[in-house]
C-alpha cells in the first residue's frame, strides 16, 4: 500500500475582512484542563508555563504545552501562554529564553504584566496584556495598543458605558471575564498577601486574605459584624449579558479557574459554547473564531459546579449587594428546604432528583456552613451520618452531584471537524479527495490490489459504509461520493486502511496549513499617560523602568514606603463596598443613623483600617499603625 498526500490549503478562518470573530477562551490548570477545555469548544486556552505566571501552583512542562498545541490547532484553536508576573532584574534572562521556547513549541500568545519584557530581545509572538495590568480607561488600552500589544484583558470591574468608552479609542480585541472567580481588589493592585504574608499577589502566590473571617468594628470600637468573610464575594456569572457585551465590543470571553478540575472546565465550558453559538447563529456579522462544532451527552450547568453564588458584578453600573460574606466555599445550585427531621434523616420539599452520596450544605442558625453526605435517598428523605440534621425550614444546596459528576468524567472528545470526501479509481488504486467545514483539502492516492470480482456491484456502497466511519477521529463525515468500477473486488481490511490513511493525512495537511499571528514589536516613544509613576506601577526591574523612561517619564517614586504613608498607600483599592453590603451606602441615602468612623476590620492578621471614597465610589483597606 503506497500513497502520497497533496496538500491544497484553503481560506483562514479570519480571512473575510466583514466578519468579526468571537473567541471562547477556557483556563487551563494542566494538560488534561486544556484538552478538556478544547474537546468541549473552547476557541482558545490560557496556560500557565513552567514558570512565571500568576498562579505560581499552575506551571506546566514545555511537553505537555506542545501537545496541548497540537491538539488546539487541529480546530484551529489557540493556546495562549500566562507568562504574566512581574519580574526581578536577575529573572529576565531567564523569562526571554522561556518566550523563545514557548515561541519555538508552536504557542499563539503571551499574556504578560511586565513592560520589562517590552525592553527584551523578544520573539515575534503576540503580546496580551494581563488584567493584572489594571486595564480600566480607554487611555491606558490606548497605550498599551501603542506600544504593541495585540490584546488586552479588561479589568473586572468595568461596566458596559466603560466597555464602549473603551472601544471608541481602540482598535484592539478586548478580552472580558465571564464568569468565575472575582478578586475583591482592582487586579494588580492588592498588596495585603505581599506585605503582611510576605506572599505577593504579583508574583503568583496570593495568600487570599479576601477570603479570611474579618470582624468589623466602627471608630468607636463598637462590633458591628463579628465574625463575618466581609471581603469575599460571590463569583461572575455573565451568561444572561453575552449580547451586551458583544455590542460594547467584548470579542473574547473568558473563563477564570487555573486552580479549577477538568470536570468544571467541561460543564462551564459547554455552557458557554451554547450560549455564543446562539449568538453567532441569531447575529449576522459574526464568525466563529475556531472549528468543529460540539454535541454533549449533558446539559451544561454552571450552578452545578464549583460557585460561591453568582453575580453580575458592576456590568450594568448598578451597586448590588455581592458579598458572600457567609462562606467563601461553594454552595452548589439551590435544591429546596427541610419540611420534616429526624436525627439521622431529613424530608425536603424539592422537584430536584438526590442521589446516593451528594454532597449537600446549609446554613445553620449561627450562619455557619455545615456540609452533609447524603448516605441514602429515598425519594425526598435524605439519610445521613452526621452529627445533627438542619431544621425544619432550613435552605438546603447540593454542591456535589455524584450522577452529573460522573457524565463530566465520561465526556470526553464531544468535538468534531465536518468533512466532505470524494472517492475515485486510480490505476493501480484509488485516489480519497478529503475537503474539511473550512476548505482545507487534501488527496491521498493508494496502491490497492483489485481482484475479477465473482459477484460484481456493491463495491460502492461497501466503500461508502466504511468511509461513513470516523474511526475515534475527530472527524464528522457528512457527504461520502463514491464513483468506481464495481466489477472488482478489494477486501475489507484495504478499505479500512485507505480510509485510515486519508484521515491522517488530512491531520497532517491541517496541521501544516495553520497560520499562527506573528507580531514583532517595534519600539517607539509614545508617551505614556503621566509624566510620572509610583509603587502602584508594579515597576520590579531597570528593564521596566527604562520603558517608562522611553514612553516620557522623569519622575520615579517606587518607594514602597513613600506609598504606604502617602495617600496611594492602600493594601486593597476596590469597587466593593463593606458599607453597600451593610445596607448602610451614604451615598443612596441607606444609612439610617451614623457609625464613628473609621471603620476597622480584624482578623488574625491585625487591624485594617478602611476608607471610603463615595464619589469614587471605591473602598479602601490599610494597614492600621
Amino acid at each position: 500500500m503506497k500513497s502520497s498526500t497533496s496538500p491544497k490549503i484553503g481560506s483562514d478562518l479570519s480571512s473575510d475582512p466583514k466578519s468579526h470573530p468571537l473567541e471562547l477562551l477556557s483556563p487551563a490548570k494542566d494538560l488534561e484542563c486544556g484538552m478538556a477545555a478544547i474537546n468541549h469548544g473552547a476557541d482558545a486556552v490560557y496556560i500557565g508555563a513552567p514558570r512565571f505566571g500568576a498562579r505560581a501552583a499552575a506551571g506546566n512542562s514545555l511537553q505537555d504545552i506542545e501537545k496541548l498545541i497540537r491538539h488546539a490547532h487541529l480546530f484551529r484553536a489557540r493556546v495562549y501562554i500566562a507568562l504574566n508576573t512581574l519580574f526581578t532584574d536577575s529573572e529576565l534572562e531567564s523569562a526571554v529564553k522561556l518566550a523563545w521556547q514557548l515561541y519555538d513549541i508552536g504557542s499563539d500568545a503571551l499574556i504578560i504584566q511586565d513592560m520589562g519584557l517590552l525592553e527584551c530581545d523578544l520573539p515575534p509572538i503576540p503580546l496580551h496584556a494581563s488584567t493584572q495590568t489594571n486595564n480600566r480607561t480607554a487611555e491606558k488600552v490606548r497605550f498599551l495598543e501603542d506600544v504593541g500589544f495585540q490584546q488586552v484583558v479588561l479589568a473586572r470591574e468595568l461596566s458596559l458605558t466603560q466597555v464602549r468608552r473603551i472601544r471608541q479609542k481602540t482598535t484592539l480585541p478586548l478580552e472580558c471575564f465571564v464568569h468565575g472567580a472575582l478578586c475583591v481588589s482592582y487586579s494588580g493592585q492588592c498588596y495585603i498577601s505581599e506585605r503582611v504574608s510576605g506572599r505577593s499577589g504579583n508574583r503568583g502566590e496570593c495568600a487570599q486574605f479576601c477570603r479570611h473571617r474579618y470582624t468589623l468594628r466602627d471608630g468607636d470600637g463598637e462590633v458591628i459584624v463579628a465574625d463575618k468573610y466581609l471581603l469575599s464575594i460571590k463569583d461572575l456569572n455573565l451568561s444572561k449579558h453575552l449580547g451586551d457585551l458583544v455590542e460594547a465590543g467584548i470579542s473574547s470571553f473568558k473563563i477564570e479557574g487555573r486552580l479549577k478540575e477538568s470536570g468544571y472546565v467541561k460543564n462551564v465550558t459547554a455552557y458557554y459554547r451554547q450560549a455564543l453559538d446562539k449568538i453567532l447563529d441569531e447575529k449576522p456579522g459574526l464568525a466563529r473564531s475556531s472549528s468543529g462544532r460540539c454535541h454533549y451527552s449533558f446539559t451544561p450547568d454552571p450552578s452545578r459546579s464549583f460557585n460561591r453564588g453568582a453575580c453580575n458584578y458592576f456590568l450594568t453600573g448598578k451597586r448590588p449587594r455581592i458579598g458572600s460574606v457567609d462562606s467563601p466555599k461553594s454552595l452548589g445550585e439551590k435544591i429546596g428546604t427541610v419540611v420534616s427531621r429526624s436525627d439521622t434523616s431529613f424530608t425536603l420539599k424539592t422537584d430536584t432528583a438526590l442521589h446516593n452520596g451528594d454532597g449537600l450544605c446549609y446554613f445553620d442558625d449561627r450562619d455557619e456552613m455545615v456540609g452533609l453526605l447524603a448516605n441514602r435517598v429515598e425519594q425526598n428523605v435524605v439519610h445521613h451520618r452526621a452529627k445533627r440534621s438542619p431544621a425544619v425550614g432550613t435552605t438546603i444546596f447540593r454542591n456535589l452531584d455524584v450522577l452529573f459528576s460522573k457524565l463530566l468524567q465520561q465526556s470526553d472528545l464531544c468535538r468534531s471537524i465536518s468533512l466532505s470526501l470524494q472517492i475515485r479509481d486510480t490505476v493501480k488504486g484509488y485516489q480519497v479527495r478529503v475537503v474539511d467545514e473550512d476548505g482545507c483539502i487534501s488527496e491521498t492516492v493508494v496502491d490497492i490490489e483489485k481482484a475479477v470480482a465473482k459477484r460484481p456491484g456493491g463495491l460502492a456502497t461497501r466503500f461508502e459504509k466504511q468511509f461513513r466511519k470516523s474511526g475515534g477521529t475527530v472527524y464528522d463525515i457528512t457527504n461520502v461520493d463514491v464513483q468506481i468500477d464495481e466489477t472488482v473486488h478489494v477486501a475489507a481490511a484495504a478499505i479500512n486502511g485507505l480510509r485510515r490513511e486519508a484521515l491522517l493525512s488530512h491531520t497532517e495537511v491541517r496541521m501544516a496549513g495553520y497560520c499562527r499571528q506573528e507580531s514583532a514589536l517595534v519600539p517607539n516613544g509614545v508617551n505614556w499617560i503621566s509624566d510620572r509613576v509610583t509603587f502602584l506601577d508594579n515597576i520590579t526591574n531597570a528593564k521596566a523602568q527604562a520603558f517608562y523612561r522611553r514612553h516620557g517619564v522623569t519622575e520615579f517614586d517606587l518607594s514602597e514606603e513613600s506609598c504606604r504613608e502617602g495617600k496611594d498607600g492602600a493594601l486593597m483599592r476596590t469597587r466593593y463596598c463593606i458599607r453597600a453590603q451593610l445596607g448602610r451606602c451614604k451615598k443612596s441615602g441607606e444609612a439610617e443613623g451614623e457609625l464613628a468612623e473609621p471603620f476597622t476590620l480584624t482578623d488574625n492578621t491585625g487591624v485594617y483600617i478602611l476608607d471610603f471614597n463615595c464619589e469614587a465610589c471605591e473602598m479602601v483597606v490599610r494597614k492600621s499603625k
